[in-house]
């Protein structure tokens, strides 16, 4: 057979919640490749599998409830099973849900391709007191139906054998194909025949299911035939024939369809499926009675969140220790056997910094994706975003945007890439652009730093000051983005509540890696790049004339050791004020230094010098880079946020006061995230375009908040 030679190309297609990508996980395993589809943001999964000799190619296809060209999900689920024709498309429909589910199944018979359903969950349908008969659902689809339970992996031969089978056309795929009336039908014969003649289709798509679409007006499908050389009298056929249909049912032909399609299935339904008793109340609908009741529910979703954060932070502290010191052994040892020079320096201080700086956060990542994978597998997440949803549809946001900017507290690359659950393009982009505005984990040192220099008793009361000032900002930009750039209410929140289930660890610990490998594939790389470049601007050009003679002052202060004029801890201290006092004259005058010296009369008017404005520039890289650059200009050897002589250093600086220091806490909360988060951004909302507003609006906003900040507190005389 043609498919021994080659692999069988299998796609999963199913809607949301119905069990498909668990059961992808139990079938592929490790055996996964994640990417994304050209052109869009959509995720792109495949795995591979071994069944009786037979290699199979699985393609897990987007979620979508139906093939309509609603969303860019259902555009590519649609376009793939037209275009690259799989050998079979398997159809995961919820057997707790299945009239809604088989809504998907009627269009893929449609399309007239091998399709097998795999009537998933049906433990749990049983225990609702729902009876499939699953020879006979399939006699009257003219499929084949198979009973799985994808959490506990049965089934999953039987459906690996009906692939097989199917390929074989063993039992003859004969699918039924839906009767929409004989006044609808009579105008899609005439346009189909029209259709046929035209002999410039591609050859897999069909002139039936193209003269459907056209009556339902189906946008993606009227690009197609626009190219047609008869277009003009297919479309002139097609209008026609919606107004008929219009006069004579009294109803659009799209809704006249969907009719027709959920009657067919309740026929189906009504023959092959029966209730045992009444249909009970089972165990989800009881838990939902108190975690999506009216006022109960936000309390309890707001302490779910706390508690995730406060265990991902408290779990992975210890783990970040680790590494930290690990990479503190690693440096060491470097420096300790590489000669000194500039190879050394990029090594140590570019390469291994940059990589150290993501690594370090790796167990907090990590942390975050298995809580994030538990909510999402138990079908708690769902409850979330449902729960959310009248809160933020009053400031203009869909209420799964939440889910993205609550991410947003611990990582905007997570957070960013979050945003694909957003089917509405308006949605996703709208909650990317606020999302930025969350305090991520990497501004917190730089927090911690300013507010330990200049508030050290109210630190806590200033650094909440900020987290809330960014919440504020987000809902107040959302409303204005929704009222000037992307008009229009957003897209009505329709999202079933899968019932709760207990996750398996397999899959749990796939969906987490499968996340914590893109978050350091994609931000481990940038961050390297942008971390050698930062130790470029700040090492060059090498400076030989100093304006101080530190060499002599550091030859001094031996002297006097050795003569007894001071002790060898003086000694060291000395020498060390004069080591990070040349390096601070190194910066000044490196091309960073030079770059801060260029915008200085740009950040003047927000109360900030060159320094700062290097801190801001080193911030576009990563946050966390902003305390280590304060360090360096300070010529402070500690520069990590808990270090006193860095925070004294800043305090007693005559240049900076506490309105100063507050204003940069508002730049440096409100610009551009950094970099890795901004290749993210570009990769999710797929626009330079909208990559560019993102900078240049959050950059622009934060100075004029810093502005108002600046200028308004030596109005109020709190300079």
């Amino acid at each position: 057979m043609q498919f021994e030679k080659k692999p069988l190309i299998v796609a999963l297609a199913g809607n949301p919640n119905s069990g498909k990508t668990t059961l992808f996980n139990n079938l592929t395993g490790s055996n996964q490749h994640v990417g994304n589809y050209p052109g869009v943001t959509v995720e792109k999964k495949e795995g591979i599998l071994n069944f009786k000799g037979h290699q199979i190619k699985l393609i897990d296809l987007p979620g979508t409830y139906s093939l309509s060209a609603y969303s860019i999900e259902e555009v590519i689920t649609r376009n793939f099973i037209i275009e690259e024709r799989p050998d079979v498309v398997v159809n995961i429909v919820d057997a707790s849900n299945i009239e809604r589910n088989l809504y998907m199944t009627t269009q893929l018979l449609e399309l007239r391709v091998p399709v097998i359903i795999a009537l998933n969950m049906s433990d749990m349908a049983q225990n609702r007191g729902i009876i499939t008969d699953e020879k006979l659902l399939g006699h009257l689809l003219g499929v084949t139906v198979v009973s799985t339970v994808g959490h506990k992996r049965k089934g999953m031969d039987d459906l690996l054998q009906a692939m097989l089978d199917t390929v074989n056309n063993v039992h003859g795929f004969n699918p039924s194909s839906v009767n929409y009336g004989k006044e609808f039908e009579e105008e899609l014969g005439r346009l189909t025949e029209t259709i046929d003649q035209t002999k410039q289709l591609p050859k897999d798509y069909l002139p039936r299911w193209i003269a459907l679409k056209l009556l339902e007006e189906d946008h993606e499908v009227d690009k197609l035939v626009r190219d047609l050389d008869s277009s003009e009298q297919i479309f002139v056929l097609a209008e026609e024939g919606r107004e008929r249909i219009k006069k004579i049912l009294g109803e659009d032909p799209s809704q006249v369809i969907s009719d027709c399609r959920y009657g067919f299935i309740s026929g189906a339904c009504s023959e092959a499926i029966r209730l045992v008793g009444e249909h009970r109340h089972d165990i989800s609908d009881k838990i939902d009675l108190a975690l999506i009741h009216p006022v109960l529910g936000l309390p309890i979703f707001g302490f779910l969140m706390w508690l995730m954060f406060n265990l991902t932070f408290t779990f992975g502290e210890k783990p970040m220790e680790w590494i930290e010191a690990g990479i503190g052994m690693l440096t060491d040892f470097l420096t300790a056997n590489l000669p000194a020079g500039m190879l050394t320096s990029l090594i140590v201080d570019g390469i291994i910094g940059g990589v150290g700086g993501v690594l370090v956060f790796l167990p907090n990542i990590v942390l975050l994706f298995l809580v994030i994978a538990l909510l999402e597998d138990t079908g708690y997440m769902a409850r979330a975003a449902f729960v959310m949803d009248r809160v933020m549809h009053k400031i203009g946001l869909h209420g799964k945007s939440f889910i993205p900017m609550l991410i947003g507290f611990g990582c905007s690359v997570p957070a960013y890439m979050g945003s694909r659950i957003l089917e509405d393009k308006t949605d996703r982009l709208v909650t990317l652009h606020i999302t930025t505005f969350m305090s991520c984990g990497a501004r917190l040192p730089v927090y911690i730093l300013i507010c330990g220099a200049f508030w050290p008793d109210k630190a806590g009361n200033v650094v909440f000051s900020i987290y809330a000032l960014g919440i504020l900002t987000a809902v107040l930009v959302a409303r204005v983005l929704r009222q000037v750039r992307f008009r229009g209410m957003s897209a009505p929140f329709i999202m079933e509540l899968p019932p709760y289930r207990i996750p398996t660890l397999r899959s749990l610990i796939i969906h987490m890696w499968e996340r914590s490998w893109l978050y350091l594939r994609k931000a481990g790389t940038i961050i390297l790049g942008i971390s050698v470049i930062m130790w470029f601007l700040m090492t060059f050009p090498q400076k030989q004339i100093f304006d101080r003679d530190y060499d002599g002052l550091i030859k001094a202060a031996s002297t006097a050791q050795i003569q007894g004029e001071i002790t060898a801890e003086e000694m060291e201290a000395q020498i060390l004020d004069y080591e990070n006092a040349r390096s601070a004259e190194k910066i000044r005058d490196s091309f960073a230094g030079r770059l801060g010296h260029f915008i200085e009369p740009v950040i003047k008017p927000l109360g900030f010098d060159w320094r700062l404005g290097i801190a801001i520039i080193s911030g576009f890289a990563a946050k966390e880079v902003v305390v280590s650059t304060m360090g360096t200009i300070y010529g402070v050897g500690e520069t990590d946020e808990d270090s006193s002589t860095l925070r004294n250093s800043l305090s007693a600086d005559p240049h900076y006061s506490k309105l100063i220091a507050y204003a940069f806490l508002v730049f440096v909360l409100l610009y551009v995230p950094c970099m890795a988060a901004m290749t993210v951004f570009l990769h999710e909302s797929g626009s330079w375009k909208e990559l560019a507003f993102q900078v240049i609006y959050t950059t622009g906003l934060a100075w004029l908040m810093a502005f108002i900040v600046y200028q308004g507190g030596r109005l109020l005389g709190l300079d």
